[in-house]
């Protein structure tokens, strides 16, 4: 197919095969921060196969107060009520947006109610962690998916297209990249991204991720070995060593990701991927509010590709409610997001160690 037809023709939701229900994914929300009020809440209720049924907080009024926003909120309830098992009549899936050590208490609990999890990244602070989270979702047989938004963001599935279709040829080198002024962002040195029992790392667990993940998408391809240096300068990030993170990735196939975060730095984002006849960008790439942009450079052609903007957390809300009314699995199963962990520990083993680190 010629590369201006494939770019055409284009679907955003080359998965779905519903588009409505009678019988909505009723989703009980498990940490009520602002990413949850602001982003997640509103995708949900803007899709339609979906809905947020219960809130979970540690803070009963804060709960009831952000349930009053909501014209499909049915009950508020409290983390040891969910522990305990009220409202579980009221909701079918969690989404769960805790701290990263937080995770797994909330997803053991929701599998042991027959509850299926959609987990923010990363999945947990520790490989034993959420190697745990696994082992208790299948066991209960419940659905897992770690929320990567980016699996359903229309820029980053056409790019992948246009690889795929050999646009790039062999694919050489990925440069991704991700970065933000924290303390700009949330205007607390006391915040659990720079707690390392909490977050287990900063930049390169919290948003470092987002090229590592993005480029084994993009590739279709997992990690085999990685090495990379890491840089805490300002003294809010003493207690976490990476406050600026640089690694490479190596894959299959002698294909090498260079992968950059920062938590102090402007913000910015993008990924590339660089082969054998051509290349192809997107730019900004990560964050929910930008308006993405591809670009594809190929036979002397530089072509930007125009698309449809979507609402990367509704894409990505739809897709997990699609997969439980298909009775499909979801691409990122927890065995997906334990290649991720297992990655960026590896990453600051290797920082450490000044060594490459080999990826089981």
């Amino acid at each position: 197919m010629e590369l201006t037809a494939l770019t055409e023709a284009f679907d955003r939701r080359d998965w779905q095969d519903v588009t409505e229900t009678a019988d909505p994914i009723r989703f009980a929300m498990v940490g009520l921060g602002w990413w949850t009020r602001e982003q997640a809440m509103p995708a949900v209720a803007a899709g339609d196969l979906c809905e947020t049924t219960v809130l979970v907080s540690g803070d009963r009024e804060k709960a009831m107060s952000v349930a009053d926003t909501s014209e499909t909120v049915a009950r508020s309830i409290t983390y040891e009520e969910f522990h305990d098992g009220a409202a579980s009549e009221a909701y079918d899936a969690v989404y769960v947006v805790t701290p990263n050590a937080r995770h797994l208490p909330f997803v053991e609990s929701a599998a042991e109610l027959g509850k299926d999890v959609l987990c923010e990244k990363p999945m947990e602070a520790t490989i034993n962690r959420a190697e745990q989270m696994v082992a208790a979702c299948n066991e209960h047989d419940v659905t897992l998916m770690i929320a990567y938004r980016m699996h359903t963001e229309p820029a980053i599935r056409r790019a992948r297209d246009i690889i795929e279709a050999g646009y790039v040829g062999d694919p050489v080198f990925v440069h991704g990249n991700m970065s933000e002024p924290i303390l700009e962002l949330v205007p607390d040195p006391d915040q659990w991204r720079l707690d390392w029992e909490l977050s287990g790392g900063c930049a390169t667990m919290d948003i470092g991720i987002y090229s590592l993940n993005t480029a084994r998408f993009l590739l279709d391809a997992d990690p085999v070995r990685v090495q990379g240096s890491v840089a805490s300068v300002q003294e809010e990030f003493a207690d976490v060593p990476d406050e600026h993170a640089a690694f490479q990735v190596d894959f299959p196939d002698h294909t090498f990701a260079v992968c950059t975060a920062s938590q102090n730095a402007t913000m910015a984002s993008h990924i590339r991927v660089t082969g054998t006849k051509g290349e192809v960008r997107v730019e900004p790439a990560f964050y929910p509010w930008d308006e993405r942009r591809l670009h594809v450079s190929h036979g002397g052609s530089d072509i930007d590709v125009s698309f449809e903007q979507s609402d990367q957390m509704e894409e990505e809300f739809e897709y997990f409610s699609h997969c439980l009314l298909t009775g499909e699995d979801p691409y990122a199963d927890g065995e997906h997001g334990l290649v991720d962990i297992r990655a960026l520990k590896g990453v600051y083993e290797a920082a450490e160690d000044g060594r490459a680190v080999e990826l089981g």
